[in-house]
Formats: structure tokens, C-alpha cells, sequence
């Protein structure tokens, strides 16, 4: 599968409490949750994203607390795929287990800039900023990822397979 989106870009060590701020965690609609996405570091963000946009930041994205607001809120917002140097380790698993995809490609993180048009092909593993023509590689999904993140998540794969209700 390919996607191209513009990014919208974050530097290092962006936590969950700001991806999602705490005085939304009550807020059970995931299209509430959306709109106020990134909007302590990024007033504009929930009104600038589109679908099919693209998220890049720097090292240690998604830090701090385990919620799952935080990659909820990001997919919600239209992000189609979040590329960092690195993930907080739960964030990571957070993510695909909602159906988001996440890169981790350093050099993709360091070379793109807000508002760069940028392809991704999750097949391959290729991110090309078509904005700037440069072209970098991160580890492809495995099978088993892809196909949590093309069922929605991981209760929607099992679903799928019959092993869960």
C-alpha cells in the first residue's frame, strides 16, 4: 500500500499529554478527540490536518504516559502515517494496535520539513519526499503488522480471523 500527504512536523520527545492533552481523556468520541490533537504545541493543527496527511517528528515520539488517547486522536485527525528517528515503546504498540502506521527512519525524520509532500509505500518500506526528490528506507511491515493495520487494528484482525468476538 502507498500513501502520499503533506507533513506536518514535530521535534524530539513529544509525549502523550501533549499529543492528547489530559482534560480530554473523558471525551469518548474519537472525531472530539481529533479535534484537539496536538493543539497544545500546534493551536492549527486540528484545523490545518487533512486526510491522508502525514505526521514527522524527531526522537522519542509518543513518551510519557501508556494511553491510547494519544495514537487515537493522531488517526482520528486524518494522519495516515506518523514517521520518527524513534517511538516511545508502548506509543509504538499503541499505535498498531489501533491500525496506525508508524515508521521509525531517522534520516527521513531529519531530512523532511513541515509542509513537504511525501509518499510512503508500506510494502517497501520507501519514503521519497517529492517535495525536495530524496528518498530514504525504513523497515517494511512485517505480513502479520501489515494485516493488523489494514483490518483497523489488532481486535479487528482477530475479529476478521474468528478469534475474537
Amino acid at each position: 500500500m502507498k500513501i502520499t500527504g503533506n507533513v506536518h512536523k514535530y521535534g524530539s520527545n513529544v509525549d502523550t499529554d501533549v499529543i492528547i492533552p489530559a482534560r480530554y481523556l473523558n471525551v469518548p468520541d474519537h472525531a472530539a478527540l481529533a479535534s484537539h490533537c496536538m493543539e497544545d504545541i500546534d493551536a492549527e493543527f486540528p484545523k490545518r490536518v487533512q486526510p491522508g496527511d502525514i505526521m514527522v517528528a524527531d526522537w522519542n515520539f509518543g513518551c510519557g504516559s501508556s494511553r491510547e488517547h494519544a495514537p487515537i486522536a493522531i488517526k482520528a485527525s486524518g494522519i495516515a502515517v506518523v514517521i520518527a528517528s524513534s517511538f516511545a515503546r508502548i506509543f509504538y504498540r499503541n499505535c498498531i494496535n489501533i491500525g496506525l502506521p508508524i515508521m521509525e527512519c531517522p534520516e527521513a525524520a531529519a531530512g523532511i520539513e513541515a509542509g513537504d509532500k511525501v509518499s510512503v509505500d508500506f510494502d517497501s518500506g520507501e519514503i521519497v519526499n517529492e517535495t525536495k526528490g530524496q528518498t530514504y528506507h525504513a523497515a517494511a511491515f512485517p505480513a502479520f503488522i501489515q494485516d493488523i493495520i489494514n483490518a483497523g487494528g489488532l481486535l479487528n484482525s482477530l475479529k476478521a480471523r474468528g478469534l475474537a468476538e
